[in-house]
Parts: C-alpha cells; sequence; structure tokens
C-alpha cells in the first residue's frame, strides 16, 4: 500500500492558508443593532473590557408603579430577597388614582443582576411600570425626624445647624428639639452626623422617593456641551 508523502513546501502552504483558532476569535464581526439592543435590554456588556463594569455594584433607584392590592409589595420585594440583595430604602404611598401605589426601592448591586431583577417586576401581573432612575435626570428627597438635646449653651448651636440645612423645629422641650428635614440622602446622612455630639435620642427616616426630571433646554448631546451655561429651566440643583 503506497503511502503519500508531504513535502515541507506543502506543509508550509497548508499552514499558510488555514488559519488559527486565536485569530478568528480576535477578528469578530460588529455587532448588529439587534444584538446591541438585546445586550442593553439584558444588562449584558457590549465589549470584552465592559465586563469587569457590569460586575461592580452600584446603587440603584428603582420607582414601580404597582396595584395598591394587599401582598403586591411582597412579591416585589420578594424578588429582591430571593437574589440576596438587600433594600437600604423602601418608600410606597397611594398616587393620583387610589388604586395604583408607587413604590421606591434603593438596593446595592451590579447592573446585571439589577436588569435581570427589573425585567422579572416588569412581568408581573400586579405591576404597571418599572423604572431604573440610577442614569437618568432625577429628582430624590426624603423626609427625615430629628430628635437631639440642647442645653442653653448649646441650643444657638444646634439651631444654627439647623438653619444651614434648611430644617424646621416641630417640637420643643427644655432638654430636646424634634427637627424636621428635607432633602437628598446625603443632605440627610450629613444632619445626622453633624447633631451626634450633642447627643440624638431618636431618628426617623421615610425612605427616599424619586421622579424622572425632564430637562426642557437641555443640550441634545451633554457631552457636547460640558462647558455650556447652566440650563434656563430653572431646575433647582438636588443639594437643597
Amino acid at each position: 500500500m503506497r503511502h503519500a508523502t508531504r513535502t515541507p513546501e506543502y506543509s508550509a502552504r497548508r499552514t499558510a492558508s488555514t488559519p488559527h483558532p486565536s485569530s478568528l476569535m480576535s477578528n469578530e464581526e460588529p455587532l448588529t443593532r439587534q444584538q446591541i439592543r438585546r445586550k442593553q435590554k439584558f444588562g449584558e456588556p457590549l465589549l470584552p473590557e465592559e465586563e469587569d463594569e457590569t460586575e461592580q455594584e452600584h446603587r440603584h433607584i428603582i420607582a414601580v408603579t404597582l396595584e395598591n392590592t394587599i401582598g403586591a409589595l411582597n412579591r416585589v420585594t420578594n424578588l429582591f430577597s430571593a437574589r440576596g440583595f438587600n433594600l437600604e430604602s423602601v418608600a410606597v404611598g397611594e398616587t393620583d388614582e387610589p388604586s395604583v401605589a408607587r413604590l421606591t426601592l434603593v438596593t446595592v448591586g451590579n447592573d446585571r443582576i439589577v436588569a435581570q431583577i427589573t425585567r422579572q417586576l416588569d412581568n408581573l401581573v400586579n405591576t404597571y411600570d418599572v423604572t431604573d432612575l440610577t442614569d437618568a435626570e432625577h429628582v430624590e428627597r426624603e423626609l427625615c425626624l430629628l430628635k437631639v438635646q440642647y442645653t442653653t449653651e448649646t441650643r444657638s448651636e444646634v439651631l444654627d445647624i439647623k438653619d444651614i440645612f434648611r430644617g424646621r423645629v416641630v417640637n420643643v422641650t427644655p432638654e430636646t428639639m424634634i427637627l424636621e428635614v428635607t432633602g437628598p440622602t446625603k443632605k440627610i446622612n450629613a444632619l445626622v452626623g453633624m447633631m451626634e455630639e450633642h447627643g440624638i435620642e431618636e431618628v426617623a427616616r421615610s425612605g427616599q422617593v424619586a421622579m424622572h426630571r425632564a430637562l426642557e433646554y437641555e443640550a441634545p448631546n451633554p457631552l457636547a456641551s460640558a462647558d455650556a451655561e447652566p440650563s434656563a429651566n430653572g431646575a433647582s440643583s438636588d443639594n437643597d
């Protein structure tokens, strides 16, 4: 039986004409529009270097509009607890329609998992709308009632701090006063920190509520107008 022998020239030509699998991986075709939409919808990275970014944990503010019925709130919160997510803040209340409630959740997690949870929330029977306000222009507020101790010597200092944070006194006794302050979470945290040295007896926080803010005079491309003048729509800063 005759066996064909391969010359060195033949082997060299075959090696040159057959691409290595690693070269195929490096020359991937660009994503189509449908693939980009699907990856964005499911929170998947568009580029390999973005995979680490999607796994990083971030703070997310999620607004949910749902039926104002018994058990609807439990179904929403159970989705987060089943994934091991801790809810930093939960605020719920009626909307302009008594049969519809608005729920604002604040949690910390990576973008991919949070995107999966928001899709599952949107598929619940009692849910009307789910919006992740994290990367959108929005206004967030929180109400805080703080009971702080004071003396004759520290009374003026406590009131000065209250004025700086634009709070107001809603109750006063010979030894304590209750302050009411509204603002973003960072503002509330700063107030609590400033009052610790005076002696805090009690703190009650409502949890965050948030709403999308439309900037009527915003430039079409914010990246191209980074040095532009502030918008003329009179939108106030979240530091108030």
